[in-house]
Protein backbone atom coordinates (compact mmCIF):
# COMPACT_ATOMS: atom_id res chain seq x y z
CA UNK A 1 0.00 0.00 0.00
CA UNK A 2 1.38 3.26 -0.89
CA UNK A 3 2.46 5.62 2.08
CA UNK A 4 -0.28 7.87 3.34
CA UNK A 5 -0.40 9.81 6.98
CA UNK A 6 -3.35 8.81 8.81
CA UNK A 7 -5.13 11.39 10.77
CA UNK A 8 -7.83 10.63 13.72
CA UNK A 9 -10.72 10.01 11.10
CA UNK A 10 -8.56 8.27 7.99
CA UNK A 11 -6.77 5.76 10.50
CA UNK A 12 -10.34 4.09 11.40
CA UNK A 13 -10.85 3.58 7.55
CA UNK A 14 -7.40 1.99 7.45
CA UNK A 15 -7.99 -0.02 10.57
CA UNK A 16 -11.39 -1.37 8.65
CA UNK A 17 -9.30 -3.65 5.84
CA UNK A 18 -7.26 -5.18 8.68
CA UNK A 19 -8.99 -8.41 9.75
CA UNK A 20 -7.03 -9.02 12.89
CA UNK A 21 -8.13 -5.78 14.20
CA UNK A 22 -11.71 -5.92 12.96
CA UNK A 23 -11.95 -9.14 14.84
CA UNK A 24 -10.31 -7.66 17.83
CA UNK A 25 -13.21 -5.12 18.34
CA UNK A 26 -16.08 -7.52 16.41
CA UNK A 27 -19.23 -5.38 15.12
CA UNK A 28 -18.23 -2.49 17.78
CA UNK A 29 -18.56 1.22 16.36
CA UNK A 30 -14.33 2.65 16.96
CA UNK A 31 -13.33 5.71 17.29
CA UNK A 32 -9.65 7.20 17.27
CA UNK A 33 -7.98 10.27 19.29
CA UNK A 34 -4.11 11.09 18.96
CA UNK A 35 -2.50 11.10 22.33
CA UNK A 36 1.16 11.02 21.00
CA UNK A 37 3.59 13.60 23.25
CA UNK A 38 6.79 12.27 21.77
CA UNK A 39 9.56 13.48 19.69
CA UNK A 40 9.08 11.20 16.85
CA UNK A 41 5.74 9.92 15.65
CA UNK A 42 1.60 10.15 16.14
CA UNK A 43 0.26 8.11 18.04
CA UNK A 44 -3.58 7.07 18.11
CA UNK A 45 -5.65 5.40 20.48
CA UNK A 46 -8.35 3.73 18.84
CA UNK A 47 -10.99 2.17 20.72
CA UNK A 48 -14.40 1.07 20.65
CA UNK A 49 -17.65 3.06 21.33
CA UNK A 50 -19.56 -0.02 22.93
CA UNK A 51 -17.05 -1.42 25.18
CA UNK A 52 -14.50 0.56 26.74
CA UNK A 53 -12.33 -1.91 27.73
CA UNK A 54 -11.91 -3.24 23.70
CA UNK A 55 -8.76 -0.31 22.71
CA UNK A 56 -5.56 -0.70 20.68
CA UNK A 57 -2.72 1.79 20.12
CA UNK A 58 -1.41 2.77 16.63
CA UNK A 59 1.59 4.28 15.80
CA UNK A 60 2.88 6.01 12.52
CA UNK A 61 6.03 7.10 11.48
CA UNK A 62 5.96 11.02 9.51
CA UNK A 63 8.64 12.40 7.14
CA UNK A 64 10.00 14.44 9.69
CA UNK A 65 10.93 14.99 13.85
CA UNK A 66 7.63 16.24 15.59
CA UNK A 67 8.90 18.08 18.23
CA UNK A 68 10.86 20.17 15.94
CA UNK A 69 7.86 20.12 13.26
CA UNK A 70 8.45 19.46 9.19
CA UNK A 71 11.55 22.15 9.16
CA UNK A 72 13.68 19.05 10.43
CA UNK A 73 13.26 16.21 7.64
CA UNK A 74 13.61 12.66 8.55
CA UNK A 75 12.82 10.08 7.11
CA UNK A 76 9.85 7.50 7.93
CA UNK A 77 11.80 4.68 7.97
CA UNK A 78 12.64 4.30 11.22
CA UNK A 79 9.38 2.40 11.61
CA UNK A 80 10.55 -0.46 9.67
CA UNK A 81 13.48 -0.84 12.30
CA UNK A 82 10.91 -0.42 14.47
CA UNK A 83 8.84 -2.95 13.69
CA UNK A 84 11.64 -5.57 13.21
CA UNK A 85 13.16 -4.39 16.20
CA UNK A 86 9.78 -5.49 18.44
CA UNK A 87 9.26 -8.86 16.28
CA UNK A 88 12.82 -10.12 17.16
CA UNK A 89 12.55 -8.73 21.28
CA UNK A 90 9.70 -10.65 21.29
CA UNK A 91 10.75 -14.19 19.70
CA UNK A 92 13.21 -13.63 22.41
CA UNK A 93 11.13 -12.55 25.52
CA UNK A 94 7.32 -12.03 24.69
CA UNK A 95 6.85 -11.02 28.64
CA UNK A 96 8.91 -7.93 28.21
CA UNK A 97 7.26 -6.58 24.51
CA UNK A 98 3.59 -5.79 23.77
CA UNK A 99 1.41 -8.09 21.62
CA UNK A 100 1.20 -7.11 17.74
CA UNK A 101 -2.10 -6.94 16.14
CA UNK A 102 -0.72 -5.22 12.77
CA UNK A 103 2.60 -3.70 11.45
CA UNK A 104 2.81 -2.17 7.70
CA UNK A 105 6.85 -0.78 6.88
CA UNK A 106 4.65 0.13 3.86
CA UNK A 107 2.83 2.84 5.69
CA UNK A 108 5.97 2.40 8.07
CA UNK A 109 2.66 2.09 11.18
CA UNK A 110 2.37 -0.71 13.72
CA UNK A 111 -1.22 -1.62 15.76
CA UNK A 112 -0.48 -2.77 19.22
CA UNK A 113 -2.02 -3.88 22.94
CA UNK A 114 -3.19 -0.49 24.70
CA UNK A 115 -1.37 -1.09 28.11
CA UNK A 116 -4.09 0.46 30.21
CA UNK A 117 -3.32 -0.78 33.50
CA UNK A 118 0.77 0.49 32.61
CA UNK A 119 2.07 3.74 33.44
CA UNK A 120 5.33 5.35 31.37
CA UNK A 121 7.78 4.84 33.95
CA UNK A 122 9.41 8.26 34.13
CA UNK A 123 5.91 9.74 35.37
CA UNK A 124 5.69 7.08 38.08
CA UNK A 125 8.96 7.30 39.38
CA UNK A 126 8.77 11.29 39.35
CA UNK A 127 5.86 10.75 41.80
CA UNK A 128 8.09 8.43 44.28
CA UNK A 129 6.29 5.60 42.89
CA UNK A 130 8.69 2.11 44.15
CA UNK A 131 8.28 -0.89 41.01
CA UNK A 132 9.88 -3.18 43.06
CA UNK A 133 10.17 -6.31 40.24
CA UNK A 134 11.82 -3.68 37.87
CA UNK A 135 15.33 -4.41 38.62
CA UNK A 136 14.15 -8.23 38.08
CA UNK A 137 12.65 -7.37 34.80
CA UNK A 138 14.82 -4.99 33.00
CA UNK A 139 18.16 -7.14 33.78
CA UNK A 140 16.28 -10.24 32.32
CA UNK A 141 15.62 -8.51 29.24
CA UNK A 142 18.53 -6.34 28.76
CA UNK A 143 20.73 -9.43 29.20
CA UNK A 144 18.50 -11.73 27.46
CA UNK A 145 17.93 -9.20 24.18
CA UNK A 146 21.71 -8.59 24.39
CA UNK A 147 23.16 -11.77 24.75
CA UNK A 148 20.64 -13.63 21.97
CA UNK A 149 21.53 -11.09 19.30
CA UNK A 150 25.58 -11.15 19.64
CA UNK A 151 27.93 -13.25 18.45
CA UNK A 152 28.15 -14.99 21.73
CA UNK A 153 24.69 -16.72 20.83
CA UNK A 154 24.58 -16.53 16.99
CA UNK A 155 26.80 -18.10 14.21
CA UNK A 156 28.89 -16.02 11.76
CA UNK A 157 25.95 -15.91 9.36
CA UNK A 158 23.21 -15.40 11.33
CA UNK A 159 25.14 -12.27 12.98
CA UNK A 160 25.74 -10.80 9.65
CA UNK A 161 22.07 -11.69 8.48
CA UNK A 162 20.95 -9.66 11.73
CA UNK A 163 23.04 -6.88 10.84
CA UNK A 164 21.87 -6.66 7.26
CA UNK A 165 18.67 -6.36 8.80
CA UNK A 166 19.20 -3.56 10.53
CA UNK A 167 22.09 -1.39 9.21
CA UNK A 168 20.11 0.70 7.06
CA UNK A 169 18.45 2.51 10.27
CA UNK A 170 21.45 5.05 9.63
CA UNK A 171 19.21 8.26 9.51
CA UNK A 172 18.56 7.66 13.13
CA UNK A 173 22.16 6.58 14.14
CA UNK A 174 23.70 9.81 12.49
CA UNK A 175 21.03 11.30 14.73
CA UNK A 176 22.24 10.12 18.15
CA UNK A 177 25.42 10.62 17.15
CA UNK A 178 25.09 14.17 16.34
CA UNK A 179 22.33 14.70 19.62
CA UNK A 180 23.97 12.72 22.06
CA UNK A 181 28.04 12.69 21.39
CA UNK A 182 28.58 16.52 19.62
CA UNK A 183 25.95 19.01 19.53
CA UNK A 184 24.94 19.30 23.28
CA UNK A 185 28.62 19.95 23.94
CA UNK A 186 29.33 22.66 21.43
CA UNK A 187 27.26 25.82 20.11
CA UNK A 188 24.37 24.74 17.98
CA UNK A 189 21.09 25.92 16.91
CA UNK A 190 19.48 22.30 18.05
CA UNK A 191 20.47 23.51 21.69
CA UNK A 192 18.12 25.02 24.29
CA UNK A 193 20.04 28.18 23.52
CA UNK A 194 17.86 30.43 25.71
CA UNK A 195 19.38 28.88 28.25
CA UNK A 196 22.82 28.08 27.30
CA UNK A 197 22.78 31.95 26.83
CA UNK A 198 25.36 33.42 29.40
CA UNK A 199 24.89 30.45 31.31
CA UNK A 200 28.24 29.32 33.02
CA UNK A 201 27.04 25.81 33.08
CA UNK A 202 27.17 25.84 29.62
CA UNK A 203 30.46 27.78 28.95
CA UNK A 204 32.23 25.14 31.28
CA UNK A 205 30.82 21.99 29.30
CA UNK A 206 31.61 23.47 25.53
CA UNK A 207 35.24 24.16 26.46
CA UNK A 208 35.73 20.51 28.75
CA UNK A 209 38.38 19.23 26.01
CA UNK A 210 39.36 16.51 28.47
CA UNK A 211 35.30 15.13 28.74
CA UNK A 212 34.68 16.19 25.06
CA UNK A 213 38.16 14.23 23.92
CA UNK A 214 36.88 10.75 25.92
CA UNK A 215 33.11 11.32 24.44
CA UNK A 216 34.90 11.24 21.15
CA UNK A 217 36.20 7.66 21.93
CA UNK A 218 32.54 6.84 23.16
CA UNK A 219 30.89 7.86 20.01
CA UNK A 220 33.77 5.69 17.75
CA UNK A 221 32.31 2.64 19.90
CA UNK A 222 29.18 3.85 19.21
CA UNK A 223 29.59 4.23 15.46
CA UNK A 224 31.79 0.89 15.34
CA UNK A 225 30.99 -1.76 17.52
CA UNK A 226 28.47 -4.24 15.99
CA UNK A 227 28.04 -6.05 19.53
CA UNK A 228 23.86 -6.69 19.16
CA UNK A 229 20.81 -5.52 18.92
CA UNK A 230 19.92 -2.57 20.72
CA UNK A 231 16.69 -0.97 21.73
CA UNK A 232 18.66 2.11 20.61
CA UNK A 233 17.04 4.87 23.27
CA UNK A 234 16.23 2.94 26.21
CA UNK A 235 14.84 5.70 28.62
CA UNK A 236 12.24 5.45 31.77
CA UNK A 237 9.95 7.25 28.86
CA UNK A 238 10.30 4.14 26.83
CA UNK A 239 9.37 1.62 29.56
CA UNK A 240 5.45 0.93 30.43
CA UNK A 241 5.24 -0.48 33.83
CA UNK A 242 3.30 -1.64 36.69
CA UNK A 243 4.10 -3.59 39.98
CA UNK A 244 3.75 -6.59 38.49
CA UNK A 245 4.81 -5.85 34.64
CA UNK A 246 7.30 -4.62 32.67
CA UNK A 247 7.00 -3.53 28.90
CA UNK A 248 9.68 -2.24 26.26
CA UNK A 249 8.14 0.21 23.73
CA UNK A 250 9.51 2.39 21.03
CA UNK A 251 12.46 0.72 19.37
CA UNK A 252 12.76 2.72 16.27
CA UNK A 253 16.59 3.41 16.89
CA UNK A 254 17.48 0.28 16.90
CA UNK A 255 20.50 -0.70 15.34
CA UNK A 256 23.45 -3.29 15.53
CA UNK A 257 25.93 -1.60 18.15
CA UNK A 258 27.62 -1.76 21.55
CA UNK A 259 26.42 -3.69 24.57
CA UNK A 260 27.08 -0.89 26.68
CA UNK A 261 24.79 1.71 25.41
CA UNK A 262 21.27 0.44 25.74
CA UNK A 263 22.57 -0.36 29.95
CA UNK A 264 24.09 2.95 30.16
CA UNK A 265 20.78 5.13 28.32
CA UNK A 266 18.61 3.06 31.40
CA UNK A 267 21.52 4.26 34.08
CA UNK A 268 21.60 7.72 32.92
CA UNK A 269 17.62 8.07 33.67
CA UNK A 270 17.61 6.57 36.86
CA UNK A 271 20.59 8.65 37.95
CA UNK A 272 18.29 11.96 36.53
CA UNK A 273 15.44 10.91 38.34
CA UNK A 274 17.33 10.80 41.53
CA UNK A 275 17.95 14.31 40.42
CA UNK A 276 15.28 15.09 40.41
CA UNK A 277 14.44 14.03 44.10
CA UNK A 278 17.46 15.40 45.59
CA UNK A 279 17.22 18.57 44.05
CA UNK A 280 13.15 19.19 43.97
CA UNK A 281 11.40 16.35 46.17
CA UNK A 282 14.14 15.80 48.82
CA UNK A 283 12.76 12.52 49.33
CA UNK A 284 15.52 11.05 50.89
CA UNK A 285 13.85 6.99 50.92
CA UNK A 286 13.07 6.93 47.64
CA UNK A 287 16.65 8.11 46.58
CA UNK A 288 18.27 5.45 48.64
CA UNK A 289 15.33 2.75 46.49
CA UNK A 290 16.83 4.22 43.66
CA UNK A 291 20.36 3.87 44.81
CA UNK A 292 19.33 0.59 45.38
CA UNK A 293 17.38 -0.48 42.14
CA UNK A 294 20.61 1.16 39.77
CA UNK A 295 22.92 -1.41 41.89
CA UNK A 296 20.47 -4.12 41.18
CA UNK A 297 19.68 -3.61 37.68
CA UNK A 298 23.49 -3.91 37.09
CA UNK A 299 24.37 -6.72 39.17
CA UNK A 300 21.46 -8.60 37.91
CA UNK A 301 22.41 -7.68 34.83
CA UNK A 302 25.93 -9.28 35.32
CA UNK A 303 25.00 -12.23 36.93
CA UNK A 304 22.23 -13.35 34.00
CA UNK A 305 24.27 -12.34 30.89
CA UNK A 306 26.88 -14.85 32.44
CA UNK A 307 24.09 -17.30 33.03
CA UNK A 308 22.94 -17.32 29.41
CA UNK A 309 26.56 -17.72 27.98
CA UNK A 310 27.34 -21.01 30.53
CA UNK A 311 24.01 -22.53 28.92
CA UNK A 312 25.28 -21.64 25.40
CA UNK A 313 28.80 -23.73 24.40
CA UNK A 314 28.89 -22.70 20.74
CA UNK A 315 28.92 -19.56 19.10
CA UNK A 316 30.59 -17.55 16.62
CA UNK A 317 33.09 -16.61 19.12
CA UNK A 318 33.60 -19.77 21.09
CA UNK A 319 33.94 -23.30 20.36
CA UNK A 320 34.87 -26.53 22.13
CA UNK A 321 38.36 -26.72 23.73
CA UNK A 322 39.69 -23.74 22.62
CA UNK A 323 40.16 -22.69 26.38
CA UNK A 324 40.17 -24.36 29.99
CA UNK A 325 37.29 -23.80 31.94
CA UNK A 326 39.33 -21.74 34.89
CA UNK A 327 41.01 -19.36 31.57
CA UNK A 328 37.29 -19.11 29.91
CA UNK A 329 35.28 -18.07 33.26
CA UNK A 330 37.95 -15.31 33.76
CA UNK A 331 37.77 -14.02 30.12
CA UNK A 332 33.31 -13.88 30.54
CA UNK A 333 33.97 -11.89 33.74
CA UNK A 334 36.08 -9.61 31.98
CA UNK A 335 33.93 -9.21 29.45
CA UNK A 336 31.26 -8.33 31.21
CA UNK A 337 33.29 -5.88 33.56
CA UNK A 338 33.73 -4.08 30.07
CA UNK A 339 30.69 -3.93 29.29
CA UNK A 340 28.97 -2.78 32.29
CA UNK A 341 32.16 0.29 32.00
CA UNK A 342 30.77 1.65 28.63
CA UNK A 343 27.51 1.22 29.66
CA UNK A 344 28.93 4.21 32.63
CA UNK A 345 30.48 6.08 29.99
CA UNK A 346 27.52 6.19 27.76
CA UNK A 347 25.49 6.84 30.73
CA UNK A 348 27.43 9.95 30.86
CA UNK A 349 27.04 11.41 27.53
CA UNK A 350 23.41 10.25 27.78
CA UNK A 351 22.88 12.58 30.90
CA UNK A 352 25.31 15.94 29.81
CA UNK A 353 23.16 15.80 26.70
CA UNK A 354 19.90 16.30 28.37
CA UNK A 355 21.00 19.50 30.09
CA UNK A 356 21.50 21.56 27.01
CA UNK A 357 20.26 19.73 23.87
CA UNK A 358 17.18 18.45 21.99
CA UNK A 359 14.87 16.69 23.58
CA UNK A 360 15.72 17.56 27.48
CA UNK A 361 14.46 15.51 30.15
CA UNK A 362 11.45 16.29 32.13
CA UNK A 363 13.02 15.66 35.64
CA UNK A 364 15.46 18.45 34.97
CA UNK A 365 14.33 20.57 32.06
CA UNK A 366 10.73 20.29 33.30
CA UNK A 367 12.05 22.13 36.80
CA UNK A 368 10.49 25.52 36.83
CA UNK A 369 11.97 27.39 39.44
CA UNK A 370 14.74 28.46 37.73
CA UNK A 371 17.53 28.55 40.97
CA UNK A 372 16.37 24.70 41.36
CA UNK A 373 16.91 24.02 37.81
CA UNK A 374 20.29 25.51 37.87
CA UNK A 375 21.23 23.54 40.51
CA UNK A 376 19.97 19.97 39.14
CA UNK A 377 21.72 21.12 35.75
CA UNK A 378 24.94 21.46 37.84
CA UNK A 379 24.53 17.89 39.80
CA UNK A 380 23.84 15.93 36.16
CA UNK A 381 26.76 17.65 34.56
CA UNK A 382 28.93 16.73 37.50
CA UNK A 383 27.83 13.00 37.59
CA UNK A 384 28.02 12.93 34.02
CA UNK A 385 31.47 13.95 33.74
CA UNK A 386 32.92 11.31 36.30
CA UNK A 387 31.26 8.40 34.52
CA UNK A 388 32.82 9.86 31.05
CA UNK A 389 36.17 10.47 32.37
CA UNK A 390 36.46 7.32 34.86
CA UNK A 391 34.65 4.69 32.98
CA UNK A 392 37.54 2.73 32.19
CA UNK A 393 38.61 2.22 34.87
CA UNK A 394 35.58 1.36 37.17
CA UNK A 395 35.83 -1.92 38.69
CA UNK A 396 32.80 -2.58 40.80
CA UNK A 397 28.75 -1.35 40.71
CA UNK A 398 29.47 -0.47 44.09
CA UNK A 399 32.21 2.65 42.31
CA UNK A 400 29.29 3.81 40.41
CA UNK A 401 27.15 4.41 43.45
CA UNK A 402 29.86 6.04 45.22
CA UNK A 403 30.07 8.63 41.91
CA UNK A 404 26.46 9.59 42.01
CA UNK A 405 26.13 9.86 46.06
CA UNK A 406 29.68 11.91 46.58
CA UNK A 407 28.69 14.40 43.70
CA UNK A 408 25.25 14.84 45.64
CA UNK A 409 26.74 15.50 48.84
CA UNK A 410 29.01 18.68 47.63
Amino acid sequence: MEYKQLDKITVIDYLKNITKVMDFFATDKIEAEEIGDGNLNFVYIVKSQEDPSKVLIVKQAVPYLRCVGEEFPLSRERMTYEIRALKKFYSIFPRFIPNIYHDSEDMSLVVMEFLDNHLIMRKGLMESVKYTSFSEHISTYMSAMLFYTSSLALSSSEKRELIDKFNGNTELCKLTEDLVFSFAFMEHETNDNENVKDNPLADKLFTDTEFKEKVLGLKYKFMAQSDALLHGDLHTGSIMINEDETYVIDPEFAFVGPFGFDIGALLANLVNNYIYHSIVTKDEEFREWLLKTIKEVLDKFGEKFLKFWSEHKNSALLVDDYLDDKTLENYKKKFVKNILRDSVGFAGCKMARRVFGVAGVEEIRGIKDTTLRYEAESLALRIARKFVIKYENIDSVNEIIEIIKAESAR
